[in-house]
């Protein structure tokens, strides 16, 4: 098998299993394990996968700028945050996190008492009737385009909300909710403590993929909002982990 052939098969193996084991792959392929290994190598090199211990899994193809983000999957984000919408009373209290899909969802919420990190959503979620927003403050992450730091974790340790309305980066069922961007990370890890009840809000794109820094595992999730016609091999995993699926 040609080394083209055979990286085309490691990442059509990772498409359809979600992850790929290294030790498995030289029977598989019928080559070497220094073979694997290299093919792996290159295939993260090449922005193919993530290796991981004892082998890889899907790379989140999410843009790396702020501004990118807000051109990928625009109708995608849109239904996921009509499917989220609905999860909230009027009148209850939410935590809404930072992100091009959470600005979305902004405009559709019901008059509540939000908190969120993100002066972009704060400023959305201003322009809804009777609004009543809290914007925690921190230090400014150009990246997420977020409040990071110890001030914007005290401030949500200080919060008991209904519903947190989580942004995804990355979700897989195994590895959990990770992201890009670290100090975003540990912002989160406190969010998803801080309700009775957590949103991810996730287009397909980022269903069983894989970033570098972990927020949570993927049972810190009660409900899932997705865009209508997600294939259920996507959603299955996540599934049989007891979160609900809304879209």
């Amino acid at each position: 098998m040609l080394k083209e052939e055979r990286q085309r098969r490691i990442v059509d193996l990772l498409r359809q299993e979600g992850r790929v084991i290294a030790a498995d792959l030289p029977d598989r392929l019928g080559v070497s394990g220094h073979t694997v290994r290299r093919d792996l190598e290159e295939l993260a090199e090449a922005g193919a996968l993530r290796r991981v211990h004892g082998g890889a899994v899907p790379r989140s193809p999410v843009a790396s700028t702020y501004a990118e983000r807000a051109t990928q999957s625009v109708e995608g984000k849109q239904a996921v945050a009509r499917a989220a919408a609905s999860l909230l009373e009027p009148g209850g209290v939410a935590i809404v996190d930072g992100g091009t899909t959470a600005l979305a969802l902004a405009g559709l919420l019901p008059p509540a008492t939000f908190v969120t990190h993100s002066p972009l959503v704060a400023a959305a979620l201003a322009e809804r009737d009777r609004p009543d927003v809290v914007l925690l403050g921190g230090t400014l992450d150009p990246g997420p385009m977020v409040a990071v730091g110890a001030e914007t974790i005290r401030g949500y340790e200080r919060i008991t909300a209904d519903v947190c309305f989580l942004a995804i980066w990355s979700l897989h069922a195994g590895a959990g909710i990770t992201g890009r961007y670290r100090e975003e990370a540990e912002v989160r890890r406190v969010m998803v403590e801080r309700a009775d009840r957590v949103v991810g809000l996730t287009t397909r794109d980022k269903l069983g993929t894989v970033s570098a820094f972990a927020s949570a595992p993927a049972t810190a999730l009660t409900h899932l909002a997705v865009e209508p016609g997600t294939p259920d091999e996507l959603l299955a995993p996540f599934r049989e982990l007891g979160i609900a699926i809304v879209s």
